[in-house]
């Protein structure tokens, strides 16, 4: 948010195409065929491989695969779908989406971001579905207890992934947990391509169901007619155009071939943070991969005008979505007393050592107080790391 209006010294993402995401795409240009088709299918192979999963479906958006996921769960009207308020709003409004109503549970502290098991289970009741476990940041959320506690009452958990395409729990996937993860590559994600995202699962019936609705329920697809696989089609379900296109599909193929090496870069990234933040910011744990969030004691707002007055752009992950108009949803005291206070500091692959240490110069430059206690604490007395 620089005051000058021109793009800042370290933006808070900043996504470099290699030589070789850009042939890929351009073999696709040249190949005339646009729409979703063998670039598709190649990318969703290669991301349910590197996901150990047996399916994985490419759509335009998270939003739009968090709706298939929750459709594909039997989400209807009347029913409820537990969520955090800790997210995008979209992980609400894909509920809304199915007719159904999102209930927001609260996170576990500034120690750990995540729903809170315990509240969700408060939050359960004779309508609730489905529940939606966010892995904040690019860390996992607690979700082996969701699960445990998801079985024990036949209701279905989905991941939204949109921070963490290459985090595991015991050697198993985020998004592999649950009935369906969803995950996002929108621009300033880890595995970024513009627009787009995926659902995965390991349940065949449910990758059909998907994979049906995502084109608006039609039997076959525009290149199963192309290549005489199909003359014509029905339409058996009420679908969506969802379906994600080819130069997107090709630049998502070329980019996970680089994502683990990327994450390792940010992983170090992150480690510096931790030790050269100054007094009166402490790092949220989990904060980093993805996005790396800090709780500042003082004016938040100040202190993000001051560093953007010196070059570095900053954002707030999140406003709490239970606040927002179209929801208004009861209090959740630990998310709403995170929320006045966090701050998202830049954090992308690319980023130099130099510019990390203009970002932590910028900070320390601010007004700052002692350790802010009063919301490191408002979980009861959690340890922060």
């Amino acid at each position: 948010m620089p005051a000058t209006g021109t793009f800042p010294e370290v933006p808070l993402f900043d996504l470099r195409l290699d030589p070789e995401d850009i042939e890929a795409v351009m073999e696709v240009l040249r190949s005339g065929w646009l729409t979703m088709g063998p670039k598709t299918a190649e990318f969703e192979e290669t991301f349910a491989e590197h996901l150990n999963a047996k399916h994985a479906v490419a759509v335009s958006s998270c939003t739009a695969a968090l709706h298939l996921a929750y459709l594909a769960a039997g989400v209807r009207p009347g029913d409820e779908v537990v969520v955090p308020a800790m997210t995008f709003a979209a992980t609400a409004a894909a509920a809304i989406y199915c007719g159904a109503t999102p209930v927001f549970a609260d996170i576990l502290g500034p120690h750990d971001l995540s729903l809170d098991p315990s509240d969700v289970e408060k939050k359960l009741t004779r309508r609730t579905k489905a529940v939606c476990v966010v892995h904040f940041a690019g860390y996992p959320a607690p979700v082996k207890e969701l699960k445990q506690l998801c079985d024990a009452k036949g209701i279905a958990l989905i991941e939204d992934v949109a921070h963490a395409p290459d985090a595991d729990v015991d050697d198993k996937m985020l998004g592999t947990w649950g009935l369906a993860g969803a995950f996002s590559f929108f621009s300033n994600k880890n595995l970024a391509i513009g627009e787009g995202g995926a659902v995965v699962t390991d349940d065949d019936e449910l990758a059909e169901r998907m994979r049906l609705c995502r084109s608006h329920g039609m039997t076959t697809l525009t290149w199963d007619r192309h290549r005489g696989h199909a003359s014509s089609y029905d339409v058996v379900a009420l679908g969506f155009n969802y379906r994600i296109d080819e130069p997107r599909a090709a630049l998502a193929t070329a980019r996970l071939a680089r994502l683990d090496a990327e994450n390792d870069r940010r992983a170090e990234l992150v480690g510096r943070y931790r030790e050269r933040l100054p007094a009166g910011v402490v790092a949220t744990a989990p904060g980093g991969l993805h996005i790396f969030t800090v709780v500042v004691d003082g004016d938040r707002d100040a202190v993000r005008e001051g560093m953007a007055q010196r070059g570095v752009q900053t954002s707030v992950h999140y406003p709490p979505a239970h606040l927002f108009s179209i929801y208004a949803g009861d209090a959740l005291p630990v998310t709403e007393a995170y929320a006045t206070s966090t701050l998202t500091l830049p954090l992308f692959a690319d980023m130099t050592d130099a510019q990390q240490d203009l970002v932590v110069d910028a900070l320390a430059a601010q007004p700052l107080g002692g350790l802010g206690d009063a919301v490191l604490h408002a979980d009861a007395g959690a340890p922060a790391e």
